[in-house]
């Protein structure tokens, strides 16, 4: 695949892709097409899918291919992320799939411009890089992952910034769930427009 076409976003580079059920935030529980694109410059020392970061090792595919194997499937749904998908220009997927009735989600630390036409915008923010500036008009969804107690206050710096329709969730970090999960139940009973997000699909056993 040529590096034009990456350029231009018709093809892009896809650690996998693949059907399932949505374990996280506003979407929990429903069936989406997974697109997750490889490349990230953040660096989430907690990543639990650090293989995605290096776009090197992954092949590029064109756009209507991903298309035509999420056609597959009954729901129309697609989610991308990865890595950070906003490395790339995503008008072309994001065309392609509302032409074919797709509703098209992202998620994204926002560390860059976006492009593209989203039905859906998952923001989650990391403190290894700020965030562009625009990415906090256009999130319908802010995810904040609590690693520390001190991230609820970081938390709520970024939820001063969002429009007020943008739905505000707290997920623990994985590995530390049993010590941040009791604080952040605590923190919601006190602070109710916050909403906690669990990674459902774990404890499901799914992709």
């Amino acid at each position: 695949m040529s590096d034009e076409k990456v350029h231009t976003g018709e093809a892009l580079p896809v650690m996998e892709d693949f059907y399932t059920i949505q374990g996280e935030g506003f979407h929990q529980g429903k069936a989406a097409y997974f697109i997750r694109l490889a490349g990230c410059d953040v660096g989430c020392h907690w990543c639990d899918v650090k293989d995605s970061w290096d776009k090197d090792k992954y092949p590029a595919i064109d756009v209507n291919v991903l298309l035509e194997r999420a056609l597959k499937f009954p729901s129309r749904t697609v989610v991308v992320t990865g890595g950070e998908p906003l490395m790339y220009n995503l008008s072309a997927l994001t065309k392609a799939f509302h032409l074919k009735g797709f509703k098209v989600h992202i998620e994204t630390s926002g560390v860059c411009s976006v492009t593209g036409i989203w039905d859906w915008v998952c923001f989650s923010p990391k403190k290894f890089k700020e965030p562009n500036p625009e990415i906090y008009r256009l999130a319908h969804e802010l995810k904040v992952v609590i690693f520390h107690k001190s991230d609820l206050e970081w938390a709520e710096q970024h939820a001063a910034q969002v429009s007020p329709r943008c739905r505000l969730f707290l997920q623990p970090e994985w590995g530390k769930q049993a010590e941040m999960l009791p604080l952040i139940v605590d923190y919601v009973k006190t602070h109710p427009r916050w909403h906690i997000s669990l990674q459902a699909h774990k404890y499901m056993d799914i992709p």
